[in-house]
């Protein structure tokens, strides 16, 4: 078999369509990467905003357990009080079954709840 020789004119032709190959693959593999990054991205959207929510649900359900807590704390207080002191158990039941001493003035305001 004979080899064949490449004139100048065919080996600047043929380096010349290898950088354009080249290049039009620089170009489709940066198209690609970008469709990839802008596929990542539109995914990640739905779930970000779904976390977004999840953590609105969070904080709301944070604020309600130390409102409960401290409505407990209150009445762990009231409780303890009702079990060890006596004046206060006085008050509280003068208050509830309308009891006053003689000579004793009593001032009544009502709450609005």
């Amino acid at each position: 078999m004979a080899k064949k020789k490449f004139t100048a004119k065919k080996l600047a032709s043929v380096e010349a369509s290898t950088r354009l190959i080249r290049g039009i693959n620089r170009i489709l593999c940066f198209c690609v990467a970008i469709a990839f990054g802008l596929l990542i991205a539109a995914t990640a959207t739905p779930q970000k905003e779904e976390y977004e929510k999840l953590q609105t649900k969070l904080r709301q359900t944070q604020a309600r357990e130390e409102a409960a807590l401290a409505r407990k704390e209150h009445k762990d207080i009231q409780l303890q009080a009702l079990r060890e002191d006596t004046a206060y158990l006085e008050v509280q039941a003068r208050d509830r079954l309308n009891y006053y001493q003689p000579g004793e003035r009593i001032l009544r305001f009502d709450r609005d709840r």
